[in-house]
């Protein structure tokens, strides 16, 4: 039987949290403004690596993912070779689909294109929005869109330099969870 959030705070949440994993994620760190260059990259690894699973998976394996992509440092990431790439595509920890891990390698090298051109992806990200993040006020889940004409060129640009598993949608769920968006439900006690 799955242990629900109640236990951690009598304080009304989003909908979507259910496990204690999924409520300290959202009482902790969606939707809030996120700045930190290492964090931002890892949380763009992270959401490519979700695309067709859920986010209780990604948070389940976050901890083990770490430790593989050597906390997601793009500096060494960017050299994985083959046998990198072969030792995890056998680690039972992570998610172990060959696009994904390769996506991780594509991905840091795109992270320096990046920062040629931008500076920082903080400074990227954070100018599409200017410094702010967007207030939406939804009133139930099913008013969350998943995708936006934001996260749409926001993705495009993301391919243009090189990113894949960037589509629009991660792009959106990506935005949330750095906090460029709160989506946070009327509701919710931890909507800032």
């Amino acid at each position: 039987m799955r242990e629900k959030c109640d236990k951690m705070s009598e304080k009304r949440r989003c909908e979507w949290a259910k496990t204690p994993l999924d409520c300290e994620y959202h009482d902790k760190e969606w939707g809030k403004p996120l700045h930190d260059e290492r964090r931002l990259f890892e949380m763009l690894m992270l959401e490519g690596q979700q695309a067709g699973l859920s986010w209780s998976t990604i948070l389940k394996k976050r901890e083990a993912m770490r430790k593989a992509y050597d906390n997601f440092d793009p500096e060494i990431m960017k050299n994985y070779d083959d046998k990198k790439m072969a030792e995890l595509l056998e680690n039972e920890g992570i998610i172990r689909n060959r696009l994904k891990v390769k996506a991780a390698v594509t991905n840091s090298n795109a992270y320096f294109k990046l920062k040629e051109e931008h500076g920082s992806l903080d400074n990227f990200l954070w100018r599409y929005v200017n410094g702010k993040p967007i207030q939406n006020h939804p009133k139930t889940i099913a008013d969350i869109p998943v995708s936006t004409e934001l996260s749409a060129q926001i993705s495009k640009d993301l391919k243009k330099i090189g990113f894949t598993f960037v589509g629009s949608t991660i792009i959106y769920a990506y935005m949330q969870a750095i906090g460029m968006v709160n989506d946070h439900l009327e509701s919710c006690e931890f909507r800032d």
